[in-house]
């Protein structure tokens, strides 16, 4: 989880330098939307109708480009191509946002050299289109170093073309002045954009994770509930049996707290579900001397767990519980040992001990080290003095 978690605060913060990030909202793992999709999008949307405002810039521009043609065929061809570099802006930057970084240039690029087809008509002062290129590159959400430079050159390009066209004049800063202060405040607003579809797609993931995480808890829980309860409960019914007809009444002794366990497991059951479920080491120390003694282990279980911080006694209580269960399961002992000190737990029993490194890898012990780990402790296996199998848990 936690290398989960450095993935996602590493991308997240890669993102919105630019490279690799989709400017559509989702998922970042999601698929890339495809032209349609990113063209009908509800921000899509949003853009058409700021950027329909924006091209009442045009009425600068779109008088002298009429006014300038000598025919009308010129006429129809100049608005003809007016209409498309109005209908070329409106697309790029929703185009753009779904190209990754090397491409994502491509639309701003396009649409400034769109604008040199009106150079026939007015010449130079095509310049006054390049505002709307410049909030093209601005929205692309490259990097930041990239955006100005671009910016930057777009000014000094209009600049030279102002020089070019109309001689110098103090009239001629004004124009490059507007292209790059609006073209740096649309790249503001784009990399805030960015940033807000960057968090989301960390919220989603962050809670795809917890989400993983509480189904790893409760499974776990489950694991180490049923498989203990379900384990005293076979000992105990097998037990019975074999006393049903030398000494019925002890039989129906052992049934009736084969039912009291069988209760027991469903109502943790429950609260396990409902996540308010406790265990107490001092419990778990009782339910394990009831079932040792079912199973005909013999039991060495220490009288006190005030030695065993507060904040630890829940956890010891989850070790003795798994610890037990395993001893009656599949060591074939005759001895248990249960020590409880302030810096530990350790189970060790007399049984046939680990057979191979295969031994080690029950789910209940997998989940009881993902709980001691999640704790700060540290769990070890091995063989024990007793000469079956040893479980220490440092706390």
């Amino acid at each position: 989880m936690a290398a989960a978690y450095s993935d996602v605060v590493t991308a997240t913060r890669d993102e919105l330098n630019g490279p690799g990030w989709y400017l559509h909202p989702g998922p970042a793992s999601s698929a890339p939307p495809t032209p349609r999709e990113l063209l009908t999008t509800r921000a899509a949307r949003g853009w058409y109708v700021g950027a329909s405002i924006s091209l009442t810039w045009f009425f600068t521009v779109a008088p002298d480009v009429v006014g300038a043609a000598t025919s009308p065929l010129s006429t129809a061809v100049a608005v003809t191509l007016l209409v498309l570099f109005a209908a070329s802006f409106l697309l790029v930057v929703p185009l753009s946002r779904g190209l990754r970084v090397g491409r994502r240039l491509i639309p701003a690029a396009g649409l400034f050299l769109l604008s040199f087809t009106l150079f026939p008509w007015i010449g130079w002062d095509i310049r006054g289109l390049w505002s709307y290129v410049g909030v093209a590159i601005g929205m692309a959400v490259v990097r930041l170093r990239t955006t100005w430079m671009l910016l930057l050159s777009l000014g000094a390009a209009a600049l030279v073309a102002g020089v070019i066209g109309d001689g110098w004049t103090e009239s001629v800063l004004f124009l490059p002045a507007i292209i790059v202060s609006i073209s740096a405040m649309m790249a503001a607003f784009g990399r805030t954009i960015a940033a807000m579809n960057a968090l989301r797609a960390t919220r989603d993931q962050m809670a795809a994770m917890a989400v993983e995480r509480e189904r790893s808890r409760v499974a776990r829980d489950l694991h180490d509930i049923l498989g203990h309860s379900l384990t005293v409960i076979t000992v105990k019914t097998e037990l019975a049996g074999r006393l049903i007809d030398v000494d019925p009444a002890r039989a129906r002794t052992e049934i009736g707290e084969v039912e009291a366990l069988a209760r027991g497991a469903l109502a943790d059951v429950r609260t396990t579900v409902a996540g308010y479920r406790g265990v107490s080491v001092a419990g778990e120390l009782a339910a394990a001397r009831a079932a040792l003694d079912a199973a005909g282990i013999a039991a060495e279980l220490p009288t006190a767990t005030e030695n065993v911080s507060a904040e630890r006694r829940e956890l010891a209580g989850w070790i003795v519980r798994e610890g037990v269960t395993n001893v009656i399961r599949h060591a074939h002992a005759t001895r248990c040992r249960v020590r409880l000190t302030a810096r530990g737990v350790s189970i060790e029993d007399d049984g046939v001990g680990p057979a191979s490194d295969a031994a080690f890898a029950g789910s209940g012990l997998i989940g009881l080290r993902e709980r001691v780990e999640a704790a700060g402790g540290r769990l070890t296996l091995g063989r024990s003095e007793l000469g079956g199998f040893l479980l220490r848990v440092a706390l």
